[in-house]
């Protein structure tokens, strides 16, 4: 079972001092992953409801620091060698599609083929405005991006007539290291989401730690697979793991599929993220 660690770029002023430190702790322990969260901007008050908890709200204040992703895996990966960087997960559609394949085709080359793109739909739309982008439409336009963006990476010539999108007569360098891209993992539960799993991703990034809910969207997930013609055991499954809430689920997970656990850091009690590290490899461990 591989362990990740989440999110190294949120907090407060302490973040950005402790990335370096808290990266370089993980990739000594062990730790297989560092992933990030994103939220451009995190609203005073909102009415789109978060989907992952009962209240409708996230759990973090509008002050709170979310230091961009990207360019927080690209600060770790100048200070690590060999632990692997997620995005857990980038929303696409709100993004500038060019820009994001340039950004993320060249994260891959900087940290020596490390990236693994969690990428999703989002849920809030306030942020969608703030980021001028329509928010009606957006799984449509996620596909087109992500068609198109795939097409960007081959460092040919770009030829992509969308709905969202008309690219021609064009090429981007550098292209990724990983070939052909960047293992994509699509984060969410709903059908539509577990259908671009099977059809445009190579794994799936669960943000619940159920073993109850796993199994059930684990069943609709071999249901689409196999409908598609696709082989269940190439997707590769990430769940989320509490272990000061569930300390032995690691097998239960293995049981289920799951062949990678992210640990919110929060929620192991400790409130250094170091000792935070050592708490989960020493569970791991025993």
């Amino acid at each position: 079972m591989k362990v990740g660690i989440v999110p190294i770029n949120v907090g407060g002023p302490q973040t950005a001092d402790e990335m370096i430190a808290t990266a370089q702790h993980a990739e000594s322990a062990g730790i297989e992953s560092l992933w990030t969260f994103e939220h451009v901007i995190v609203p005073t008050a909102y009415e789109s409801q978060y989907p992952y908890d009962r209240s409708g709200k996230m759990g973090i204040s509008p002050q709170a620091w979310f230091v961009d992703p990207l360019i927080s895996l690209a600060h770790v990966a100048a200070a690590t060698r060999s632990i692997r960087l997620g995005t857990g997960v980038n929303i696409l559609p709100q993004a500038n599609p060019l820009l994001f394949a340039k950004q993320t085709a060249s994260l891959d080359v900087l940290s020596g083929g490390r990236l693994m793109l969690g990428l999703g739909i989002g849920w809030l739309a306030e942020e969608y405005q703030a980021m001028g982008t329509p928010f009606e439409r957006r799984g449509a336009r996620f596909d087109d991006y992500l068609e198109a963006i795939k097409k960007v990476w081959t460092g040919k010539v770009v030829e992509h007539e969308g709905e969202f999108l008309s690219w021609h007569g064009f090429m981007s360098h550098p292209t990724p290291s990983q070939k052909p891209h960047p293992p994509i993992l699509m984060g969410g539960t709903t059908p539509q989401t577990l259908r671009r799993v099977v059809h445009s991703a190579q794994g799936w990034y669960a943000p619940s730690d159920s073993p109850s809910m796993l199994a059930a969207k684990l069943g609709e997930l071999r249901q689409i697979a196999a409908e598609a013609g696709r082989p269940f055991e190439s997707i590769d499954i990430t769940a989320s793991w509490r272990p000061a809430k569930r300390p032995d689920a690691l097998a239960e997970y293995e049981d289920l599929g799951v062949h990678r656990v992210v640990v919110l850091l929060g929620a192991t009690g400790e409130s250094d993220p170091r000792k935070a590290i050592d708490r989960i490899a020493s569970v791991v461990r025993s």
